[in-house]
């Protein structure tokens, strides 16, 4: 079993009107000739959480941090312009913050970031989750 030491959250990077599924995902990381979608769950606007890759697999999300990572992505990111935003709806931050609150029950010693805080070039996931998930 994998030591876990991080849950990095991401966002997928497309716009209102655009979908980004657990299974879309994974045809765009297998067109990158990686091994398959690189986060280990996908957050729909619907609140809907799918699985990607094994939490026993060593994800594909955050150079340098992926042996010791979960990673967590949610749908969106981006507003209607093309700009980065916090764009998590109701459904989503509920089911964010339970599959969170899970992540912590299974991996206690793992701290919650963002991909923007370990990446400092990165926007993603417009917004601050170390601070809105550390009482978890």
């Amino acid at each position: 079993m994998r030591t876990i030491s991080l849950i990095v959250v991401h966002c997928s990077g497309v716009r209102p009107g655009q979908q980004s599924s657990a299974a879309g995902i994974d045809r765009w990381h297998r067109s990158l000739g990686w091994k398959g979608i690189g986060y280990h769950y996908v957050v729909r606007r619907d609140g809907t959480v799918e699985r990607g890759r094994p939490e026993s697999v060593v994800g594909a999300h955050c150079a340098g941090h992926n042996t010791h990572s979960i990673g967590v992505c949610y749908e969106g990111g981006l507003d209607a312009a093309g700009v980065p935003c916090d764009t998590r709806t109701k459904a989503q931050r509920e089911s964010l913050l339970r599959l969170l609150k899970e992540l912590r029950c299974r991996y206690p010693k793992a701290i919650i970031l963002g991909h923007n805080q370990l990446c400092r070039t990165k926007a993603c996931p417009c917004f601050d989750a170390a601070r809105e998930y550390l009482a978890i």
